[in-house]
């Protein structure tokens, strides 16, 4: 990992990183290069020799708007280090910054750094090896010494470091991290103050959880609920989190085609959001209690696996038929959710990447958000603004709430009647579980893998989204 300290001023180091505002009289030395294009605008960079008196042989300029946000300077820096890829010591030198735009700053150093060559073969990795690898980011503040500013930049580091174990996680191929392989990484990884607890397919068998029994029973390697407990004294709220956590998803029966396969070692995306994030309220000591419950299931086809027309008992005691097996989620999370709404918290808030239609609606970058309750709904979105997580607001309708009463033969059906709305009713379906608490269902399946290039500080492949908004819902309880 990458670290991350504050100066009051700058050491030296292969490269300075410094920020254009749009409204800044360019200075003279800089005048040519507009004949190249650089004309100040939000997102461009220029790298050019330092000027006299600067600690580095090269400084790149980050045009930002005059009133950045915290996002803009996410971004800022990350596009900054992005054009100097060959640097192993950047220091950052934005002038001087609030405790919130420092957070933001090493956030989107340490996340634009990420990198995942695990499974790389040795020759490879030696080759990667011999090339320059940025260890180290300074940033510059003249009050570095406020304790404060020191607090905001571990922040900062807390979360970016959460995000990075939610993608490594993803990023890990599907063989290695079945449900009990992904139970006890959860358990390894659990931050100081965070106590842990598992339940096998027995204790599962026991505790009625029949969503989740039905989806892994088709795998040899059996299903797991992982929960998560950080209680710190004087809590000023309890916050419910549960995780989707299908560590591989052929579509059981009702399989999918081999290339929609090719990606599905994300589908556990919204477990490792989850429990990333309450491993970062943990180490960030926010005065909340939060609970995390992440439901684990591998789901396959074989002999025993579930068959379309079965129907399942789940643990609130609500029967749903199974009409189509790759809608396995919603069964895991129903669960989940139960066993969350029992422990009546103040909040509750799912995260999967639940559903294909919520891509359709919104696109590849943007989550969707649901929920039972307007106010924290809106709350949610705020936070998901605050930490530059893309997310929107679709509504849960009537129309698809009557579908969902419709089985002749069991108390819910699992899908819907039509083909349109499939988010929607995939959330109404999960309401039914949350004992009308407080609730909100963020719907990744578009953000969690990035299968395109990388951009700014989404990498290639597990993109950790889900794990920012949550430590920010986290903190507006508080």
């Amino acid at each position: 990992m990458v670290s991350v300290s504050l100066r009051p001023t700058a050491p030296s180091s292969d490269v300075v990183l410094r920020a254009i505002r749009a409204s800044d009289p360019l200075d003279e030395d800089l005048v040519p290069f507009t004949a190249l294009g650089f004309r100040q605008e939000a997102g461009q960079t220029l790298v050019v020799p330092s000027p006299a008196g600067i600690k580095a042989p090269v400084t790149v300029f980050v045009a930002i708007d005059d009133e950045p946000s915290l996002e803009d300077l996410r971004r800022a820096v990350a596009k900054g280090l992005r054009a100097a890829p060959a640097a192993r010591h950047i220091v950052v030198d934005f002038g001087d910054l609030t405790d919130d735009q420092v957070a933001a700053l090493a956030e989107g150093a340490l996340l634009t750094a990420y990198r995942f060559d695990d499974y790389k073969g040795e020759k490879a990795r030696q080759k990667a090896d011999e090339k320059p690898r940025l260890d180290e980011v300074t940033l510059v503040a003249s009050d570095a010494k406020k304790r404060e500013l020191k607090k905001a930049v571990d922040r900062g580091v807390a979360i970016a470091e959460a995000v990075c174990q939610a993608r490594d996680w993803v990023n890990t191929p599907p063989g290695d991290l079945r449900p009990p392989d992904f139970a006890a990484a959860i358990e390894s990884s659990a931050a100081k103050g965070v106590s842990v607890t598992v339940w096998d397919e027995k204790r599962l068998a026991k505790e009625k959880c029949g969503g989740i029994l039905s989806v892994g029973r088709g795998s040899e390697a059996p299903p797991r609920l992982v929960t998560l407990s950080y209680s710190p004294s004087k809590a000023k709220a309890h916050l419910a989190l549960v995780g989707k956590g299908i560590t591989f998803d052929s579509g059981g029966l009702s399989i999918k085609p081999g290339a929609s396969m090719q990606t599905m070692k994300m589908d556990m995306g919204g477990a490792a959001a989850i429990v990333a994030a309450v491993n970062a309220i943990a180490t960030l000591g926010l005065p909340i209690k939060v609970t995390g419950y992440a439901c684990l299931a591998e789901n396959m086809p074989s002999g025993s696996a579930t068959r379309p027309g079965d129907v399942i008992t789940m643990r609130s005691g609500s029967t749903v038929e199974v009409l189509n097996t790759d809608a396995e989620g919603r069964m895991v999370l129903g669960d989940g959710l139960a066993i969350a709404a029992e422990q009546q918290p103040d909040h509750i808030v799912d995260v999967a990447t639940l559903t294909g239609a919520a891509m359709t609606a919104l696109g590849a970058k943007t989550a969707a958000i649901l929920g039972n309750d307007e106010y924290f709904e809106e709350r949610v979105f705020a936070a998901s603004q605050e930490a530059g997580e893309a997310m929107w607001r679709l509504p849960i309708t009537e129309e698809v709430t009557s579908s969902l009463k419709s089985s002749k033969i069991a108390d819910l059906r699992q899908i819907g009647t039509k083909p349109h709305g499939g988010t929607l009713f995939a959330a109404a379906f999960l309401r039914e579980f949350t004992a009308d608490i407080p609730w909100a269902h963020l719907d990744i399946a578009g953000p969690a893998f990035n299968e395109g290039g990388a951009d700014d500080y989404i990498p290639w492949g597990g993109t950790g989204v889900g794990v920012r908004t949550l430590v920010q819902v986290a903190t507006q309880l508080t």
